[in-house]
């Protein structure tokens, strides 16, 4: 998904919603508003924290989460595809007129 960076919250949701993470020290929790994550350095991870946890949690929940591609901006690394014409009639012998 490309333009994670302009999601919009309705109501107070972003002064209200808090992101909690832990550095693993004791009394080491922290936390950080919706607001503050959206326009911080990783705008994507709002919606990487909704995605996750919606679906179910093992090894099947895992696989989707590593499939799962956000990009704040409209630039990624992924290319089209780039469809090419292909003429099955001239490829069968059938359809070519006999002399």
């Amino acid at each position: 998904m490309i333009n994670a960076d302009k999601v919009r919250l309705t109501g107070n949701k972003l002064k209200d919603k808090i992101y909690y993470k832990h550095t693993g020290y004791a009394g080491g929790i922290k936390e950080v508003t919706a607001d503050k994550v959206l326009g911080g350095r990783f705008p994507e991870r709002v919606l990487e924290k909704a995605v996750e946890r919606m679906i179910p949690r093992g090894p099947l929940g895992r696989a989707q989460m590593r499939a799962l591609h956000l990009y704040a901006g409209t630039e990624h690394p992924h290319g089209g595809t780039q469809p090419v014409a292909l003429d099955v009639a001239s490829m069968n012998r059938k359809n070519k007129v006999g002399a």
